[in-house]
């Protein structure tokens, strides 16, 4: 049976694509068809990070208003077969999106693919509406920063009331938490969120901690989900988060501030 899982966070710049793009290409690299939709209609970015801005001819939009079919919009990612996209438009507004035409085209997707990953925009409009409604599961991505975690828990409680699950009364969303941009040295200073105070002002079980690093910024420039950067602690900790969602008891990393080793502390390395 298919799932569809939202990303959501409520904040924007808390690497929500990111985590769509890292996340929906470690399930297909797992065996498992997926597909990830950019909720973004009109600032659509995902295609961008999963390096396929160039091979963009139809899209969501097109898809509800029946100007173009499913198959001509999805675009099959150049390195995994089991990964498709399908892009938002640059040129609509949200106003296009509607429960009916986008519960037809979930419908759709539902019949050829095992995940349906959905990148809401940032802030709690339509879009962001538009991309929880359908879901089965979320992941919840936040900062370690008060107002991050602040608009994230306005999330949790949108999803709770604003869902298809919640308005026929069925089993809730089911939401895991993942933190961005962690940086245990800064937490250590006070400068961030502690994981701890993040869990217990969340109520949500905590499934990926991603590192603060610029290889996200680089990979993301490259068009490359950073997942697939195995070198990196970010692509590293991703592979991590998606072992968790499926079930895997995995240590969770890169929580202490490594220690230097003796010729680093002597030549500063």
């Amino acid at each position: 049976m298919s799932k569809v899982i939202v990303v959501t966070s409520g904040k924007g710049g808390v690497g929500k694509t990111t985590t769509s793009a890292s996340f929906a290409a470690g399930l297909a690299s797992r065996g498992h068809r997926t597909v990830v939709i950019d909720f973004d209609i009109g600032l659509r970015n995902l295609d961008l990070v999963m390096g396929c801005e160039r091979r963009v001819v139809y899209d969501f939009v097109n898809v509800i208003n029946e100007e173009a079919s499913l198959k001509q919009a999805l675009i099959r990612d150049k390195v995994d077969n089991n990964l498709y996209i399908l892009p938002a438009s640059q040129t609509r507004d949200k106003d296009a999106l509607t429960q009916d035409k986008v519960g037809k085209v979930i419908g759709e997707l539902r019949e050829n693919f095992d995940y349906i990953v959905c990148d809401s925009p940032a802030g709690i409009e339509k879009g962001a509406l538009m991309a929880l409604f359908f879901a089965d599961e979320a992941l919840v991505v936040t900062n370690p920063e008060i107002s991050s975690v602040r608009d994230s828990d306005r999330i949790l409680g949108m999803l709770a009331a604003k869902s298809l699950r919640a308005i026929e009364g069925e089993e809730p969303i089911k939401e895991h938490l993942v933190v961005t941009r962690y940086s245990p040295e800064r937490v250590n200073m006070g400068e961030m969120l502690s994981l701890d105070d993040i869990c217990e002002l969340l109520g949500i079980d905590l499934v990926g901690v991603i590192p603060e690093s610029e290889e996200v910024l680089q990979a993301s420039n490259s068009g490359i989900p950073v997942i697939r950067n195995e070198q990196s602690k970010s692509g590293q900790a991703y592979q991590d988060m998606v072992a968790r969602f499926l079930g895997e008891e995995v240590p969770m990393r890169f929580l202490e501030v490594e220690k230097k080793g003796f010729l680093s502390r002597i030549f500063g390395a």
